[in-house]
Protein backbone atom coordinates (compact mmCIF):
# COMPACT_ATOMS: atom_id res chain seq x y z
CA UNK A 1 0.00 0.00 0.00
CA UNK A 2 1.07 3.58 -0.59
CA UNK A 3 1.52 5.79 2.46
CA UNK A 4 0.56 8.89 0.46
CA UNK A 5 -1.63 7.60 -2.39
CA UNK A 6 -2.86 11.05 -3.43
CA UNK A 7 0.70 12.30 -3.88
CA UNK A 8 1.63 9.21 -5.92
CA UNK A 9 -1.39 9.53 -8.20
CA UNK A 10 -0.79 13.25 -8.64
CA UNK A 11 2.84 12.67 -9.58
CA UNK A 12 2.08 9.95 -12.13
CA UNK A 13 -0.81 11.86 -13.67
CA UNK A 14 1.34 14.98 -14.06
CA UNK A 15 4.18 13.05 -15.69
CA UNK A 16 6.20 13.60 -12.49
CA UNK A 17 6.09 17.31 -13.16
CA UNK A 18 7.95 16.83 -16.46
CA UNK A 19 11.20 17.22 -14.52
CA UNK A 20 14.52 16.84 -16.30
CA UNK A 21 16.61 13.74 -15.65
CA UNK A 22 20.14 13.09 -16.88
CA UNK A 23 21.03 9.48 -17.76
CA UNK A 24 24.66 8.41 -18.27
CA UNK A 25 25.76 4.90 -19.13
CA UNK A 26 26.23 2.09 -21.62
CA UNK A 27 24.12 2.53 -24.73
CA UNK A 28 23.03 -0.28 -26.98
CA UNK A 29 20.69 -1.20 -29.79
CA UNK A 30 18.28 -4.08 -29.18
CA UNK A 31 17.32 -6.01 -32.31
CA UNK A 32 14.58 -8.63 -32.43
CA UNK A 33 13.96 -11.38 -34.95
CA UNK A 34 10.38 -12.59 -34.47
CA UNK A 35 9.08 -15.86 -35.84
CA UNK A 36 7.34 -19.17 -35.27
CA UNK A 37 8.76 -22.54 -34.27
CA UNK A 38 7.10 -25.52 -35.94
CA UNK A 39 9.86 -28.12 -36.11
CA UNK A 40 13.30 -29.19 -34.92
CA UNK A 41 16.24 -28.85 -37.27
CA UNK A 42 17.39 -32.12 -38.92
CA UNK A 43 20.96 -30.80 -38.70
CA UNK A 44 21.08 -30.45 -34.91
CA UNK A 45 18.62 -30.74 -31.99
CA UNK A 46 17.64 -27.06 -32.13
CA UNK A 47 14.35 -25.39 -33.05
CA UNK A 48 13.91 -23.85 -36.48
CA UNK A 49 12.50 -20.31 -36.25
CA UNK A 50 10.60 -19.22 -39.35
CA UNK A 51 11.31 -15.47 -39.49
CA UNK A 52 8.28 -13.24 -39.66
CA UNK A 53 9.46 -9.70 -38.83
CA UNK A 54 12.33 -7.63 -37.52
CA UNK A 55 12.22 -4.79 -34.99
CA UNK A 56 14.75 -2.72 -33.09
CA UNK A 57 14.72 -0.37 -30.12
CA UNK A 58 17.07 1.53 -27.83
CA UNK A 59 18.50 -0.58 -25.02
CA UNK A 60 20.77 -0.42 -21.98
CA UNK A 61 21.00 3.09 -20.56
CA UNK A 62 18.96 4.23 -23.55
CA UNK A 63 16.10 2.02 -22.36
CA UNK A 64 16.24 3.73 -18.96
CA UNK A 65 15.84 6.99 -20.84
CA UNK A 66 12.89 5.56 -22.78
CA UNK A 67 11.15 4.52 -19.57
CA UNK A 68 11.60 8.00 -18.14
CA UNK A 69 10.28 9.78 -21.19
CA UNK A 70 7.26 7.45 -21.45
CA UNK A 71 6.48 8.38 -17.84
CA UNK A 72 6.42 12.05 -18.84
CA UNK A 73 9.87 13.31 -17.83
CA UNK A 74 12.33 15.26 -19.97
CA UNK A 75 15.47 13.22 -20.55
CA UNK A 76 19.03 13.99 -21.56
CA UNK A 77 21.14 10.95 -22.42
CA UNK A 78 24.93 10.65 -22.37
CA UNK A 79 27.24 7.83 -23.43
CA UNK A 80 29.32 6.52 -26.31
CA UNK A 81 28.55 4.62 -29.49
CA UNK A 82 30.56 3.58 -32.48
CA UNK A 83 30.71 5.83 -35.49
CA UNK A 84 28.70 3.32 -37.52
CA UNK A 85 25.29 2.63 -39.03
CA UNK A 86 24.06 1.18 -35.75
CA UNK A 87 24.70 4.55 -34.11
CA UNK A 88 22.46 6.15 -36.72
CA UNK A 89 19.73 3.60 -36.03
CA UNK A 90 20.04 4.12 -32.26
CA UNK A 91 19.87 7.91 -32.48
CA UNK A 92 16.85 7.67 -34.77
CA UNK A 93 15.05 5.46 -32.23
CA UNK A 94 15.88 7.89 -29.43
CA UNK A 95 14.69 10.86 -31.48
CA UNK A 96 11.32 9.15 -31.90
CA UNK A 97 10.94 9.22 -28.12
CA UNK A 98 12.04 12.85 -27.83
CA UNK A 99 15.22 12.04 -25.91
CA UNK A 100 18.00 14.63 -26.12
CA UNK A 101 21.24 13.04 -27.35
CA UNK A 102 23.71 15.93 -27.67
CA UNK A 103 25.96 14.14 -25.14
CA UNK A 104 26.01 10.82 -27.03
CA UNK A 105 29.60 10.78 -28.31
CA UNK A 106 30.86 8.71 -31.29
CA UNK A 107 34.07 6.79 -30.64
CA UNK A 108 36.01 5.70 -33.65
CA UNK A 109 37.77 2.74 -32.03
CA UNK A 110 34.70 0.80 -30.87
CA UNK A 111 31.45 -0.41 -32.39
CA UNK A 112 27.96 0.36 -31.14
CA UNK A 113 26.79 -2.38 -28.79
CA UNK A 114 24.05 -4.49 -30.41
CA UNK A 115 22.05 -7.31 -28.82
CA UNK A 116 20.09 -9.46 -31.23
CA UNK A 117 17.38 -11.67 -29.76
CA UNK A 118 15.62 -14.45 -31.64
CA UNK A 119 12.01 -14.83 -30.50
CA UNK A 120 10.09 -17.98 -31.42
CA UNK A 121 6.44 -18.37 -30.46
CA UNK A 122 6.82 -15.34 -28.14
CA UNK A 123 9.69 -16.98 -26.23
CA UNK A 124 13.33 -15.88 -26.42
CA UNK A 125 15.32 -18.65 -28.08
CA UNK A 126 18.75 -17.08 -28.48
CA UNK A 127 20.68 -13.83 -27.93
CA UNK A 128 23.69 -12.69 -29.95
CA UNK A 129 25.87 -9.88 -28.52
CA UNK A 130 28.10 -7.61 -30.59
CA UNK A 131 30.03 -5.43 -28.17
CA UNK A 132 33.25 -4.00 -26.82
CA UNK A 133 33.78 -4.13 -23.07
CA UNK A 134 37.13 -2.37 -22.98
CA UNK A 135 37.45 0.75 -20.80
CA UNK A 136 37.19 4.06 -22.58
CA UNK A 137 40.37 5.68 -23.70
CA UNK A 138 41.41 8.68 -21.57
CA UNK A 139 40.50 10.93 -24.51
CA UNK A 140 36.98 9.49 -24.88
CA UNK A 141 36.40 9.63 -21.12
CA UNK A 142 37.45 13.29 -21.13
CA UNK A 143 35.16 14.02 -24.08
CA UNK A 144 32.23 12.38 -22.30
CA UNK A 145 32.82 14.32 -19.07
CA UNK A 146 33.04 17.55 -21.05
CA UNK A 147 29.68 16.77 -22.66
CA UNK A 148 27.99 15.75 -19.40
CA UNK A 149 29.17 18.42 -16.96
CA UNK A 150 27.14 21.30 -18.47
CA UNK A 151 23.98 19.20 -18.24
CA UNK A 152 24.16 18.71 -14.46
CA UNK A 153 22.85 22.13 -13.28
CA UNK A 154 19.08 22.03 -12.97
CA UNK A 155 18.74 18.25 -13.33
CA UNK A 156 16.21 16.68 -10.96
CA UNK A 157 18.14 13.39 -10.86
CA UNK A 158 21.22 11.69 -12.29
CA UNK A 159 20.96 8.04 -13.29
CA UNK A 160 24.10 5.96 -13.86
CA UNK A 161 23.08 2.90 -15.88
CA UNK A 162 26.04 0.54 -15.79
CA UNK A 163 26.03 -2.49 -18.10
CA UNK A 164 29.77 -3.14 -17.58
CA UNK A 165 30.67 -2.17 -21.16
CA UNK A 166 33.46 0.19 -20.12
CA UNK A 167 31.72 3.58 -20.07
CA UNK A 168 31.17 4.04 -16.33
CA UNK A 169 34.74 3.67 -15.12
CA UNK A 170 35.63 4.22 -11.44
CA UNK A 171 37.21 7.55 -12.35
CA UNK A 172 34.15 8.81 -14.23
CA UNK A 173 31.72 7.63 -11.54
CA UNK A 174 33.76 9.40 -8.87
CA UNK A 175 33.66 12.62 -10.87
CA UNK A 176 29.93 12.40 -11.59
CA UNK A 177 28.66 11.44 -8.13
CA UNK A 178 30.34 14.25 -6.11
CA UNK A 179 29.55 16.79 -8.83
CA UNK A 180 25.86 15.89 -8.68
CA UNK A 181 25.73 15.70 -4.89
CA UNK A 182 27.36 19.12 -4.60
CA UNK A 183 24.40 20.49 -6.57
CA UNK A 184 21.83 18.61 -4.47
CA UNK A 185 21.02 16.20 -7.30
CA UNK A 186 20.15 12.64 -6.22
CA UNK A 187 22.31 9.99 -7.91
CA UNK A 188 20.73 6.62 -8.71
CA UNK A 189 22.86 3.70 -9.89
CA UNK A 190 21.97 0.42 -11.59
CA UNK A 191 25.26 -1.38 -10.82
CA UNK A 192 27.30 -4.08 -12.51
CA UNK A 193 30.61 -5.85 -11.95
CA UNK A 194 32.55 -6.95 -8.90
CA UNK A 195 33.59 -3.53 -7.64
CA UNK A 196 30.78 -1.44 -6.14
CA UNK A 197 33.26 0.99 -4.54
CA UNK A 198 33.08 3.26 -7.57
CA UNK A 199 29.46 4.05 -6.60
CA UNK A 200 30.43 5.38 -3.15
CA UNK A 201 28.30 8.32 -2.08
CA UNK A 202 25.37 7.54 -4.39
CA UNK A 203 21.85 8.24 -3.17
CA UNK A 204 20.58 4.84 -4.25
CA UNK A 205 21.80 1.68 -5.96
CA UNK A 206 19.60 -1.15 -7.25
CA UNK A 207 21.55 -4.42 -7.62
CA UNK A 208 19.72 -7.60 -8.42
CA UNK A 209 20.42 -10.87 -6.66
CA UNK A 210 23.07 -12.08 -9.14
CA UNK A 211 24.85 -8.70 -9.19
CA UNK A 212 25.04 -8.53 -5.42
CA UNK A 213 26.24 -12.12 -5.23
CA UNK A 214 29.07 -11.34 -7.68
CA UNK A 215 30.12 -8.18 -5.84
CA UNK A 216 29.89 -9.68 -2.34
CA UNK A 217 30.98 -13.27 -2.87
CA UNK A 218 27.83 -14.51 -1.13
CA UNK A 219 25.94 -17.43 -2.73
CA UNK A 220 23.02 -16.23 -4.83
CA UNK A 221 20.71 -18.68 -3.05
CA UNK A 222 21.59 -17.33 0.42
CA UNK A 223 19.12 -14.47 0.78
CA UNK A 224 20.03 -13.76 4.41
CA UNK A 225 23.70 -13.63 3.49
CA UNK A 226 22.94 -11.28 0.60
CA UNK A 227 20.92 -8.96 2.83
CA UNK A 228 23.77 -8.87 5.34
CA UNK A 229 26.22 -8.06 2.54
CA UNK A 230 23.85 -5.39 1.20
CA UNK A 231 23.74 -3.71 4.61
CA UNK A 232 27.54 -3.71 4.75
CA UNK A 233 27.82 -2.22 1.27
CA UNK A 234 25.32 0.49 2.15
CA UNK A 235 27.19 1.41 5.32
CA UNK A 236 30.74 1.20 3.95
CA UNK A 237 29.96 3.07 0.70
CA UNK A 238 27.84 5.72 2.46
CA UNK A 239 24.81 4.99 0.26
CA UNK A 240 21.51 6.63 1.07
CA UNK A 241 19.41 3.63 0.05
CA UNK A 242 20.15 0.17 -1.33
CA UNK A 243 17.31 -1.60 -3.15
CA UNK A 244 17.87 -5.29 -3.75
CA UNK A 245 15.64 -6.52 -6.58
CA UNK A 246 14.57 -10.11 -5.97
CA UNK A 247 12.63 -11.03 -9.12
CA UNK A 248 9.57 -13.06 -8.07
CA UNK A 249 10.22 -12.11 -4.41
CA UNK A 250 9.86 -8.38 -5.05
CA UNK A 251 12.19 -5.79 -3.52
CA UNK A 252 14.18 -5.38 -0.31
CA UNK A 253 14.88 -1.81 0.84
CA UNK A 254 17.84 -1.09 3.14
CA UNK A 255 18.38 2.29 4.78
CA UNK A 256 19.14 3.71 8.22
CA UNK A 257 15.89 2.27 9.61
CA UNK A 258 16.71 -1.32 8.61
CA UNK A 259 15.34 -3.72 5.99
CA UNK A 260 11.83 -3.61 4.50
CA UNK A 261 10.41 -6.08 2.00
CA UNK A 262 7.94 -5.29 -0.79
CA UNK A 263 6.38 -8.38 -2.41
CA UNK A 264 6.28 -8.82 -6.19
CA UNK A 265 3.09 -8.04 -8.08
CA UNK A 266 3.64 -9.69 -11.48
CA UNK A 267 0.97 -12.28 -12.30
CA UNK A 268 2.86 -13.92 -15.17
CA UNK A 269 6.46 -13.39 -16.29
CA UNK A 270 7.16 -13.54 -20.03
CA UNK A 271 10.48 -11.69 -20.27
CA UNK A 272 12.63 -9.99 -17.62
CA UNK A 273 14.57 -8.01 -20.26
CA UNK A 274 14.62 -4.35 -19.23
CA UNK A 275 12.94 -4.87 -15.86
CA UNK A 276 15.93 -3.38 -14.04
CA UNK A 277 15.82 -0.37 -16.37
CA UNK A 278 12.18 0.16 -15.45
CA UNK A 279 12.91 -0.09 -11.72
CA UNK A 280 15.72 2.48 -11.76
CA UNK A 281 13.76 4.81 -14.07
CA UNK A 282 10.67 4.73 -11.86
CA UNK A 283 12.81 5.35 -8.78
CA UNK A 284 14.39 8.34 -10.51
CA UNK A 285 10.99 9.67 -11.55
CA UNK A 286 9.52 9.30 -8.06
CA UNK A 287 12.46 10.84 -6.21
CA UNK A 288 12.72 13.66 -8.76
CA UNK A 289 9.05 14.44 -8.09
CA UNK A 290 9.62 14.44 -4.31
CA UNK A 291 7.74 11.22 -3.47
CA UNK A 292 8.58 9.35 -0.28
CA UNK A 293 11.13 6.54 -0.58
CA UNK A 294 8.76 3.71 0.32
CA UNK A 295 6.05 5.00 -2.00
CA UNK A 296 8.60 5.30 -4.80
CA UNK A 297 9.79 1.75 -4.16
CA UNK A 298 6.22 0.49 -4.26
CA UNK A 299 5.64 2.34 -7.52
CA UNK A 300 8.82 0.89 -9.04
CA UNK A 301 7.68 -2.59 -8.01
CA UNK A 302 4.35 -2.07 -9.75
CA UNK A 303 6.11 -0.83 -12.89
CA UNK A 304 8.40 -3.88 -12.97
CA UNK A 305 5.36 -6.11 -12.64
CA UNK A 306 3.96 -4.57 -15.81
CA UNK A 307 7.03 -4.85 -18.02
CA UNK A 308 7.90 -8.46 -17.18
CA UNK A 309 4.48 -9.38 -18.53
CA UNK A 310 5.62 -8.24 -21.99
CA UNK A 311 7.96 -9.83 -24.51
CA UNK A 312 11.08 -7.86 -25.38
CA UNK A 313 12.61 -4.72 -23.92
CA UNK A 314 9.55 -2.52 -23.63
CA UNK A 315 9.33 0.61 -21.43
CA UNK A 316 6.57 1.28 -18.95
CA UNK A 317 4.06 3.96 -19.94
CA UNK A 318 2.25 6.42 -17.74
CA UNK A 319 -1.16 4.94 -18.63
CA UNK A 320 0.06 1.43 -17.77
CA UNK A 321 1.39 2.62 -14.45
CA UNK A 322 -1.88 4.38 -13.64
CA UNK A 323 -3.75 1.19 -14.52
CA UNK A 324 -1.47 -0.82 -12.21
CA UNK A 325 -2.10 1.67 -9.39
CA UNK A 326 -5.85 1.46 -9.98
CA UNK A 327 -5.73 -2.34 -9.95
CA UNK A 328 -3.85 -2.32 -6.68
CA UNK A 329 -6.23 0.28 -5.26
CA UNK A 330 -9.08 -2.18 -5.84
CA UNK A 331 -7.12 -4.83 -3.93
CA UNK A 332 -6.40 -2.35 -1.16
CA UNK A 333 -10.09 -1.48 -0.90
CA UNK A 334 -11.08 -5.13 -0.61
CA UNK A 335 -8.35 -5.54 2.01
CA UNK A 336 -10.18 -3.05 4.22
CA UNK A 337 -12.84 -5.69 4.96
CA UNK A 338 -11.57 -7.38 8.12
CA UNK A 339 -12.72 -10.00 10.56
CA UNK A 340 -12.91 -9.07 14.22
CA UNK A 341 -9.46 -10.40 15.18
CA UNK A 342 -7.64 -8.66 12.29
CA UNK A 343 -9.53 -5.44 12.96
CA UNK A 344 -8.38 -5.49 16.59
CA UNK A 345 -4.74 -5.86 15.51
CA UNK A 346 -5.14 -3.05 12.96
CA UNK A 347 -6.76 -0.69 15.48
CA UNK A 348 -4.05 -1.36 18.05
CA UNK A 349 -1.36 -0.62 15.46
CA UNK A 350 -2.99 2.67 14.52
CA UNK A 351 -3.32 3.68 18.15
CA UNK A 352 0.30 2.73 18.85
CA UNK A 353 1.27 5.12 16.04
CA UNK A 354 -0.60 7.93 17.80
CA UNK A 355 -3.69 7.92 15.54
CA UNK A 356 -7.21 8.44 16.94
CA UNK A 357 -9.55 5.66 15.83
CA UNK A 358 -13.22 6.52 15.26
CA UNK A 359 -15.89 3.80 15.29
CA UNK A 360 -19.38 4.02 13.87
CA UNK A 361 -21.91 1.43 12.80
CA UNK A 362 -24.98 0.93 10.69
CA UNK A 363 -26.76 -1.10 8.02
CA UNK A 364 -25.75 1.21 5.14
CA UNK A 365 -28.30 -0.41 2.88
CA UNK A 366 -28.63 1.34 -0.50
CA UNK A 367 -25.74 3.74 0.14
CA UNK A 368 -26.63 7.38 -0.56
CA UNK A 369 -25.21 10.89 -0.15
CA UNK A 370 -26.45 11.11 3.44
CA UNK A 371 -24.38 8.03 4.34
CA UNK A 372 -21.29 9.30 2.54
CA UNK A 373 -21.47 12.74 4.12
CA UNK A 374 -22.01 11.21 7.56
CA UNK A 375 -18.96 8.95 7.18
CA UNK A 376 -16.78 11.82 6.00
CA UNK A 377 -17.83 13.92 9.00
CA UNK A 378 -17.22 10.99 11.36
CA UNK A 379 -13.71 10.47 9.96
CA UNK A 380 -12.85 14.08 10.81
CA UNK A 381 -13.15 13.18 14.51
CA UNK A 382 -9.83 11.29 14.23
CA UNK A 383 -7.33 9.84 11.76
CA UNK A 384 -8.92 6.41 11.14
CA UNK A 385 -12.53 5.32 10.70
CA UNK A 386 -13.78 1.78 11.39
CA UNK A 387 -17.32 0.94 10.28
CA UNK A 388 -19.22 -1.83 12.05
CA UNK A 389 -21.63 -3.22 9.44
CA UNK A 390 -24.74 -5.21 10.30
CA UNK A 391 -24.90 -8.64 8.66
CA UNK A 392 -27.97 -9.50 6.57
CA UNK A 393 -29.44 -11.48 9.47
CA UNK A 394 -28.89 -8.54 11.81
CA UNK A 395 -30.51 -6.12 9.37
CA UNK A 396 -33.59 -8.35 9.04
CA UNK A 397 -33.89 -8.44 12.83
CA UNK A 398 -33.83 -4.64 12.92
CA UNK A 399 -35.79 -3.66 9.81
CA UNK A 400 -37.93 -6.63 8.83
CA UNK A 401 -37.85 -9.51 6.33
CA UNK A 402 -37.76 -7.28 3.22
CA UNK A 403 -34.39 -5.80 4.12
CA UNK A 404 -31.60 -5.48 3.32
CA UNK A 405 -31.93 -4.60 -0.35
CA UNK A 406 -28.19 -5.11 -0.81
CA UNK A 407 -26.35 -8.16 0.54
CA UNK A 408 -23.71 -7.82 3.23
CA UNK A 409 -20.76 -8.66 0.94
CA UNK A 410 -21.76 -5.96 -1.55
CA UNK A 411 -22.48 -3.42 1.18
CA UNK A 412 -19.05 -4.08 2.74
CA UNK A 413 -17.28 -3.76 -0.62
CA UNK A 414 -18.95 -0.43 -1.44
CA UNK A 415 -18.12 0.98 2.00
CA UNK A 416 -14.50 -0.16 1.62
CA UNK A 417 -14.24 1.81 -1.62
CA UNK A 418 -14.86 5.09 0.23
CA UNK A 419 -11.73 7.12 0.98
CA UNK A 420 -13.12 8.07 4.39
CA UNK A 421 -13.34 4.44 5.51
CA UNK A 422 -10.24 2.61 6.77
CA UNK A 423 -11.82 -0.69 7.84
CA UNK A 424 -15.16 -2.50 7.62
CA UNK A 425 -16.09 -5.18 10.15
CA UNK A 426 -19.30 -7.23 9.94
CA UNK A 427 -21.17 -7.98 13.18
CA UNK A 428 -24.14 -10.32 13.61
CA UNK A 429 -25.47 -9.13 16.96
CA UNK A 430 -28.46 -6.84 17.47
CA UNK A 431 -26.09 -4.09 18.70
CA UNK A 432 -22.38 -3.43 18.08
CA UNK A 433 -21.48 -3.44 21.78
CA UNK A 434 -19.39 -6.62 21.65
CA UNK A 435 -17.44 -5.28 18.67
CA UNK A 436 -16.87 -1.94 20.40
CA UNK A 437 -15.51 -3.72 23.47
CA UNK A 438 -13.16 -5.74 21.26
CA UNK A 439 -11.82 -2.76 19.30
CA UNK A 440 -11.80 -0.12 22.08
CA UNK A 441 -11.96 2.91 19.76
CA UNK A 442 -10.98 6.42 20.82
CA UNK A 443 -14.15 8.01 19.46
CA UNK A 444 -17.63 6.53 19.11
CA UNK A 445 -19.58 8.36 16.39
CA UNK A 446 -23.33 8.25 15.90
CA UNK A 447 -25.89 10.41 14.11
CA UNK A 448 -27.16 13.54 15.82
CA UNK A 449 -30.67 12.06 15.84
CA UNK A 450 -29.39 10.14 18.89
CA UNK A 451 -28.52 11.51 22.30
CA UNK A 452 -25.39 10.41 24.13
CA UNK A 453 -27.58 8.52 26.59
CA UNK A 454 -29.07 6.41 23.82
CA UNK A 455 -25.82 5.57 21.98
CA UNK A 456 -24.92 1.92 22.49
CA UNK A 457 -21.39 1.66 23.87
CA UNK A 458 -21.12 5.29 25.01
CA UNK A 459 -20.46 4.52 28.71
CA UNK A 460 -17.91 1.86 27.85
CA UNK A 461 -15.95 4.09 25.44
CA UNK A 462 -15.91 6.92 27.97
CA UNK A 463 -14.73 4.50 30.66
CA UNK A 464 -11.37 4.04 28.91
CA UNK A 465 -10.95 7.75 28.18
CA UNK A 466 -12.70 7.88 24.82
CA UNK A 467 -15.38 10.27 23.72
CA UNK A 468 -18.75 10.22 21.97
CA UNK A 469 -19.34 12.39 18.87
CA UNK A 470 -22.84 13.12 17.56
CA UNK A 471 -22.58 13.78 13.82
CA UNK A 472 -25.02 16.13 12.01
CA UNK A 473 -27.08 14.35 9.35
CA UNK A 474 -28.02 15.50 5.85
CA UNK A 475 -31.71 16.43 5.89
CA UNK A 476 -34.24 14.44 3.86
CA UNK A 477 -31.80 11.67 2.91
CA UNK A 478 -32.59 8.12 3.99
CA UNK A 479 -32.80 4.64 2.53
CA UNK A 480 -36.43 4.35 3.68
CA UNK A 481 -37.30 7.55 1.83
CA UNK A 482 -35.65 6.32 -1.35
CA UNK A 483 -37.54 3.02 -1.15
CA UNK A 484 -40.83 4.84 -0.66
CA UNK A 485 -40.22 7.08 -3.65
CA UNK A 486 -39.32 4.09 -5.83
CA UNK A 487 -42.51 2.33 -4.72
CA UNK A 488 -44.73 5.33 -5.50
CA UNK A 489 -46.38 4.98 -8.94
Amino acid sequence: MFTHPEAVLGAVRSGFGARRVLVVGDLMLDRYLWGEVQRISPEAPVPVVRLGRRTQSAGGAANVARNLTHLGLRVQLAGLTGGDADRTALLAALATDGIQTQAVIPAGDRATTVKTRVIGNHQQMLRIDEESTQPLTPLDESRLWTAVEPLLPGAAALVLSDYDKGVLSPALCQRLIPAAQARGIPVLVDPKGQDFSKYAGASLITPNRAELALASGQPRADLNGLLTAAAEFRRNLVLGLLVLTLSELGLALLDDTGIRRIPAVAKEVFDVSGAGDTVIATFAAGLAAGLARDDTAHLANLAAGVVVGKVGTVPITRDELLAAISGEAALEQAAKILDRADAKVKVQAWQAAGERVVFTNGCFDLLHVGHVTYLERARRQGQRLVVGLNTDRSVRALKGPQRPLIGEADRARVLAALAAVDAVVLFDEYTPLSLILTLRPDVLAKGADYTEATVVGAPEVKSWGGQVALIPLVADRSTTGIIQRLATP
